[in-house]
């Protein structure tokens, strides 16, 4: 079958080349901190637990402390086939210590001096291919259900992953100022991630100017509310650790304001594209439709969506917090308290801050779909009608 590289056919998957010459790039893209390795005179490799001696564990109530000496046969590396002892350090938290069994596979620090190993320090399970597999099932079922869009889908949620480590993350470190670096980063992938849907023509058009201005508002919103409940940023979880490694010129609280809006940018972009396609299919069978008609149809839609994304965006943030609010029902502690917990008005500004983005994108979309689609529309039904007459 024979391509013809029609306009449409050119809009529509320009984006596909877009997107794949963009990910090669942030592929081969230094980040600039490669060197900066915590074990400069180590080798980080798999190693397979043989045996383990648990007998310098020291158990007091649910609290484990002292060491657990593994048996370990290395796997790759420099120094692959040999069998050492490595050292599984508990330092009496359920959250970070790890225990292992024979046949285990493990994440180790091989530390040496020359060919001598000194010592191996044992990091964690190595889970690298059970995330491989689940990652692999969860493109093929993408592909299988969703077929080219579903290519593209992975297209952009590799272009989405590689954007975050290698520009982002990298310019926040370097100091620059992180809301307008999470603003431009967050309105380029904006806009290629809806292209990638549409392809570049209108109604990609109508949906990322919906959506970037419901990106700017939760923005605004974000700096405002944020500054008005005096959240410091170093409330986000291993903030802290970023100032102890020689990071105190961060602001945490810029930060923090700038994850508000890249938060919500995902429910963003899909409501903008769910009201966009109604307006469109409406359009289609109503060519005729006068664009405030269009918009008030996109307003219909918008109106119906909005009613489960806030609901979304309030389960995706608190669903992480359970068992704190376990301990709170557990301790007895008074709601007004609870609301005044700075972690706790932290994740209320993500969550309220969010849903007005979504509020307003909704009327911000259905305006831009309307006035962009249905003007495209107009000409043809007319002509047609002379035609006819």
């Amino acid at each position: 079958m024979k391509l013809k590289f029609t306009p449409s056919f050119l809009r529509y998957n320009a984006p596909v080349l877009v997107c794949l010459a963009v990910i090669a790039l942030l592929l081969v893209l230094p980040t600039g901190y490669e060197g900066a390795l915590l074990y400069q005179e180590a080798e980080r490799c798999t190693a397979l637990v043989v045996d383990t001696d648990s007998s310098a564990i020291v158990d007091t109530g649910l609290v484990r402390s002292g060491e657990q000496r593994c048996t370990l046969e290395l796997l790759d590396g420099a120094f692959a086939g040999r069998t050492v002892t490595g050292i599984n350090m508990l330092n009496g938290s359920l959250e970070q210590d790890k225990l292992y069994a024979p046949g285990d596979k493990a994440l180790v620090v091989v530390s040496h001096d020359g060919d001598t190993i000194t010592n191996v320090t044992m990091s964690d399970h190595y889970r690298l291919g059970w995330e491989g597999l689940l990652a692999a099932l969860f493109a093929l079922f993408l592909i299988l259900f969703a077929g080219r869009t579903g290519i593209r889908a992975i297209a952009s949620f590799v272009l989405t992953v590689l954007t975050l480590w290698k520009v982002l993350v990298p310019l926040y470190l370097n100091g620059f100022n992180p809301i307008w670096v999470g603003l431009v980063i967050t309105l380029f992938l904006t806009v290629l991630i809806i292209a990638l849907v549409y392809g570049f023509d209108r109604r990609c058009a109508a949906a990322v100017s919906g959506a970037c201005l419901g990106v700017l508002v939760t923005c605004v919103l974000g700096i405002a509310f944020t500054n008005l409940f005096q959240i410091h940023g170093a409330v986000m979880a291993y903030s802290e650790s970023l100032l102890y490694a020689g990071y105190q010129n961060l602001n945490l609280t810029q930060i923090f304001m700038a994850s508000i809006f890249i938060g919500a940018s995902g429910a963003v972009m899909d409501l903008s594209v769910d009201i966009t396609s109604a307006v469109f299919e409406v359009v289609e069978k109503r060519p005729d439709i006068s664009r405030w008609e269009a918009a008030r149809s996109g307003m219909n839609v918008g109106r119906a969506a909005m009613g489960t994304m806030t609901t979304t965006l309030l389960l995706a943030y608190s669903g992480g917090y359970v068992a704190l609010l376990m301990v709170f029902m557990a301790q007895g502690t008074p709601v007004d308290n609870i609301l005044n917990y700075k972690y706790v008005a932290s994740e209320i500004i993500h969550t309220v801050v969010g849903s007005f983005g979504l509020v307003t994108v909704a009327p911000f979309t259905a305006l831009t779909s309307g006035f962009l689609l249905a003007r495209g529309k107009a000409p043809l039904f007319q002509a047609a009608k002379k035609a006819a007459e």
